[in-house]
């Protein structure tokens, strides 16, 4: 209740903030307009009119705010942060308020007293955004700082190097308002120190059920830089669990510039990132997704009537086909396409095609080359189950079997799944699960440098494979 209450009180500040800024600047431009003079009074139509334009621009400031993510996370703060953040933000919205209410040069005898409007409001705005801001920030920061707002955290890792993190949080972390509730040994050896500090809560590999029954929010992974083997084990094992992810640094990521901490007298942590996008991002995805797919479904409805007609004359059967996958945080749903096979093609167990498949009908190769048989997966994208672009959807007959070889894949379901891919026009199809595990790379890759950009990028190399006809 309280975590809810301080954000309330963060969004209330900006909110009065962009009001009380607004009928300062009010004031201010008509002062800068020389419309203001002894016998100049508010009517009660220029009172209505300031209110419900204050209204407006204290809207649009929270809704702005809330999609580039101000309100994530606002337990972990830094003041010096949020003040430089908000003179970019301020900046970047005073842009798009001046063009969209204030230039109007309609009897507009001084333009260089009209243009000075910009820099006032910007100025105005930030100000007293930043006055409000940094005094919420601090009330927050108070309350971590004294306890009142903790969280549970667990430590990973039975050595020495897990003991000297215990340690040096306890010193110097504060700020962060960690409550270290155990740690989780990751060999049977543990440093005596470290079991005299805190209570071993069970083996790492229960780390999933550890987290869920002692509700815990924060892991800290801090084990010798060495054993790559057991870090990426541990980070599949987080994988898809609500509690944020940091790692103890070594020398070599620190040169390499892969460290970035906010507070810089802290402990150094490198965070495994929960968002991917920023909300703004998310928000913007999503509506492109939806709105170009039902654009192409409407726009392109004569090829999925020629495709059908194709489909039902190449081989006896059904026009559609459907199948199970594993889309995000691993839960199936049917995906769709256009019948390339021929009926029963899998009466023998599921199996990946390849250059000479003979379960392929004629039509359907062509289909496979053009990506023909993937537009019905456009209703996929509108129901939500799938994106435009993101990683391709696998059956779980196969993501067993990838998963024995490269746990990491688990990583992947951390998105949805897209009718194209970073893997899929870069490595192309997977013929046997090597080659999945192989193109894996380049899908993490892609959920690692996820944007908008990214996504265009993969769209024209896809446009470029379909007109080559290199699919398969």
């Amino acid at each position: 209740m309280i975590r809810t209450f301080q954000k309330l009180k963060l969004i209330a500040a900006d909110f009065l903030a962009a009001l009380l800024a607004w009928v300062c600047f009010f004031l201010v431009r008509k002062y800068l307009l020389q419309e203001i003079t002894e016998t100049y009074h508010f009517t009660e139509g220029a009172l209505f009119f300031l209110t419900g334009s204050a209204l407006m621009i204290a809207t649009f400031w929270t809704t702005l705010y809330a999609l580039i993510g101000e309100y994530r996370d606002i337990f972990r703060k830094s003041r010096l942060a949020e003040i430089i953040r908000l003179g970019r933000v301020s900046f970047l919205g005073a842009v798009v308020i001046f063009f969209a209410l204030l230039l109007d040069d309609e009897g507009v005898r001084n333009y260089q007293a009209y243009y000075l409007t910009f820099p006032a409001y910007f100025l105005i705005h930030f100000s007293v955004t930043a006055v409000l801001r940094t005094w919420a920030v601090t009330s927050v920061q108070r309350l971590v700082r004294g306890g009142v707002i903790s969280f549970s955290t667990l430590l990973v890792g039975s050595n020495a190097l897990a003991r000297d993190t215990y340690y040096e949080l306890r010193r110097t972390g504060r700020h962060l308002g960690l409550k270290i509730v155990g740690f989780v040994p990751t060999s049977e050896t543990v440093d005596p120190g470290l079991a005299a500090e805190l209570p071993a809560r069970g083996t790492y590999r229960r780390l999933p059920a550890l987290i869920r029954a002692m509700h815990i929010e924060q892991v800290i992974i801090a084990i010798e830089p060495a054993e790559h083997r057991l870090t990426e084990e541990i980070l599949a094992l987080l994988e898809g669990t609500p509690s944020r992810v940091s790692i103890l640094p070594d020398l070599y990521q620190m040169l390499l510039g892969s460290v970035k901490v906010t507070h810089v007298f802290g402990t150094p942590l490198i965070e495994i990132k929960q968002d991917l996008l920023p909300v703004w991002q998310q928000v913007s995805k999503r509506a492109v997704d939806v709105m170009a797919s039902m654009l192409f479904l409407l726009l392109a409805w004569p090829v999925y009537l020629v495709t059908a007609i194709m489909v039902k004359l190449s081989s006896p059967g059904p026009v559609f086909y459907s199948q199970e996958r594993i889309g995000r945080y691993g839960h199936p749903f049917r995906i769709y396409k256009f019948r390339s096979m021929y009926v029963d093609a899998e009466k023998m167990g599921p199996a990946l095609s390849s250059d000479h498949d003979p379960r392929i009908t004629p039509w359907g190769k062509f289909m496979r080359k053009v990506r023909l048989d993937e537009l019905p997966q456009f209703w996929n994208v509108i129901k939500g189950d799938m994106s435009i672009v993101g990683p391709r959807p696998e059956r779980q007959f196969f993501i067993d079997q990838i998963m024995r070889v490269a746990p990491h894949y688990r990583h992947l379901h951390r998105v949805r799944p897209g009718l194209t891919s970073l893997g899929q026009v870069k490595y192309g199809y997977a013929e046997t699960v090597a080659q999945m595990v192989e193109r894996l790379k380049f899908d993490i890759l892609y959920i690692e440098n996820m944007s908008l950009s990214m996504d265009f990028r993969v769209l024209l190399y896809t446009l470029k494979i379909i007109i080559e006809g290199r699919g398969k």
